[in-house]
């Protein structure tokens, strides 16, 4: 008698609608080797593992670092050589981390940019509207002179 249980199975289909991946993109995925190994049924369809998945959400962040494909799948490619590829790994994700982290700084600079830039047209529309009352109320006032 087993304890494990059985491992969830998922259909191409499937996974497109819990990732939002298209099936193309996922059989490219395989193809460029970005994906490991996926089992298949009998009759040849991609039957998808949660490990598989879990896989695909790590994917996805490298995607959203702007790490280029040909990065992960070198990064995929030392995963599936095993162990002694640990330090090269940590070095591609570590060149990632800082590029993501100039990119944010690039980012933090820009935001400052239009928060100045949302200010000043926030208080130059008060100032117009400060005025767009004060002649109002001064037209007012020489109609009922």
């Amino acid at each position: 008698m087993s304890l494990t249980q059985p491992q969830t199975r998922y259909t191409i289909s499937e996974v497109e609608a819990r990732t939002g991946l298209t099936q193309h993109t996922l059989r490219w995925y395989e193809r460029i080797g970005l994906m490991p190994h996926v089992d298949r049924s009998h009759s040849g369809q991609r039957r998808f593992s949660d490990k598989d998945l879990d896989w695909l959400g790590f994917v996805g962040k490298l995607r959203a670092t702007g790490m280029s494909v040909a990065d992960m799948v070198r990064y995929a490619e030392l995963v599936r050589e095993g162990q002694h590829t640990f330090r090269e790994r940590r070095e591609l994700l570590e060149r990632t981390r800082r590029e993501v982290r100039a990119r944010i700084d690039e980012l933090t600079d820009a935001l400052a940019v239009l928060d100045y830039k949302i200010g000043f047209y926030a208080d130059t529309a008060e100032i117009a509207e400060i005025a767009d009352i004060g002649h109002a109320n001064k037209g007012q006032g020489k109609a009922q002179s």
